[in-house]
């Protein structure tokens, strides 16, 4: 039989996680996985390493909210490793609504016993006289946004075609992923999971046409910096500053993401949640 490894995360910053993290390490290894961590704690049982010196695995455990779960990503992508999210504290929507006994995470892993959710990301490339001077992915979105406190000066075209220019706080390329993260905050509309749609919306833009954009996934986006500095980031963990003049490129990438959950939980009800939607004396049909 070959051997199970599992990746265990958790935020060494949140006591709770890190003390589910050593129960589930403690169970784990009592049903022949081998356990691993990136993460900086020291728990009994789990070899610490580098991403470099990680195994193939099988599934990656993730204890704490969406920042921890956009950080794992970091890991898993290349290898498409399923992330399993253990929301502790706050809803998220990448992470299970509820945490989950400890004993049923195991048991649903060693069984193998979960549902599997690919999510859309998106990579982009900065061009700067002619060279790609930066390139990468996000699984939320990509920004361009103001470097200081004036506004910085952008021009989107959609498929080769000029669509508008715009003095903004910035612009926000988002997955439907990203739909109930920054985008979600600067006014764009809430896309489910399942669709297969880009959104693009600029920030405090002055203009009288400044709506979100729900395009197709198909499309290349182009976000030119015209007048000053500006920065780009990608998931709001990786970062790159960009001068007048540089392009960014957004498409969508030929890689996804995978999650994992325990049970399969519909949007709509992670949706209600995360938000305390007023639907209270529901009994549908």
């Amino acid at each position: 039989m070959s051997a199970r490894n599992l990746l265990l995360v958790c935020n060494p910053s949140r006591q709770e996680a890190v003390d589910a993290a050593k129960a589930l390490a403690k169970d784990f290894s009592a049903e022949g996985f081998s356990l691993y961590t990136i993460s900086d704690v020291e728990i009994a049982g789990v070899s610490k390493c580098d991403v470099a010196s990680l195994p193939a695995l099988e599934v990656a455990v993730v204890l704490g909210g969406d920042g921890t779960m956009l950080r794992a990503a970091e890991v898993t992508r290349e290898q498409q490793i399923p992330l399993l999210g253990v929301n502790l504290g706050h809803v998220g929507f990448l992470a299970e609504v509820e945490k989950p006994p400890l004993s049923a995470i195991v048991s649903a892993i060693t069984k193998r016993e979960y549902v599997l959710d690919s999510r859309m990301v998106l990579q982009y490339a900065v061009k700067r006289d002619g060279k790609t001077v930066s390139q990468g992915w996000a699984l939320n979105e990509v920004t361009v946004e103001r470097e200081r406190t004036s506004m910085v000066e952008l021009f989107l075209e959609i498929d080769g075609r000029p669509i508008s220019r715009w003095g903004c706080d910035g612009l926000i390329c988002s997955t439907p992923t990203g739909s109930t993260a920054y985008a979600f905050s600067a006014g764009g509309p809430v896309v489910w999971p399942e669709v297969d749609a880009l959104v693009v919306l600029p920030i405090s833009a002055h203009a009288l046409f400044s709506r979100p954009l729900v395009i197709s996934p198909q499309s290349e986006i182009v976000v030119k910096v015209e007048s000053k500095e500006a920065v780009l980031s990608a998931d709001s963990l990786r970062k790159f500053d960009l001068l007048a003049g540089d392009r960014v490129v957004i498409t969508k990438d030929s890689h996804v993401v995978k999650l994992a959950h325990l049970t399969n939980t519909l949007f709509s009800d992670r949706l209600v949640a995360k938000f305390k939607l007023p639907v209270e004396g529901w009994r549908g049909e």
